[in-house]
């Protein structure tokens, strides 16, 4: 039996995943991170992107909105903004909110929150590579 390690992801509405993996990638601030069973200690802030959960068998995957990422050597916990399954995210959703952030960002003498619009667009871009990504895996 290959070594493996507790998972969980978690959003502020539920529970996502419990499980155990062999392997986990999820997208830190200054690059992805690859977990391994036995994994130093560390805890990291997370970016819009995907978290691939390895269990040996299959690859999950799961889209975050950001969050906080906390390894200890048997359990990795990734405390998320907002998580869901890859495969429930909307491209049409994504795209129009991708246009819609660009065109506020586009907009410079609105009263606006440029560093909000800035996060939003970088998470409906983050859910589109999502969905590249699966596309091409199929």
């Amino acid at each position: 039996m290959s070594m493996t390690i507790h998972v969980d992801i978690v959003s502020a509405e539920a529970s996502i995943f419990s499980g155990l993996a062999e392997m986990v990638f999820a997208p830190g601030e200054l690059g992805e991170l690859g977990i391994a069973p036995r994994h130093a200690p560390l805890v990291t802030r997370l970016k819009p992107g995907e978290v691939r959960v390895n269990t040996g068998k299959v690859e999950l995957d799961f889209f975050i909105s950001g969050g906080i990422l906390e390894i200890q050597p048997h359990l990795v916990t990734v405390l998320a903004d907002t998580a869901v399954r890859a495969d429930d995210l909307d491209e049409a959703k994504a795209l129009a909110a991708k246009k819609q952030a660009e065109e506020v960002l586009a907009n410079k003498t609105s009263d606006i929150d440029f560093a909000k619009a800035q996060a939003e667009l970088a998470e409906a871009a983050a859910q589109l590579q999502a969905i590249s990504r699966l596309r091409k895996t199929r």
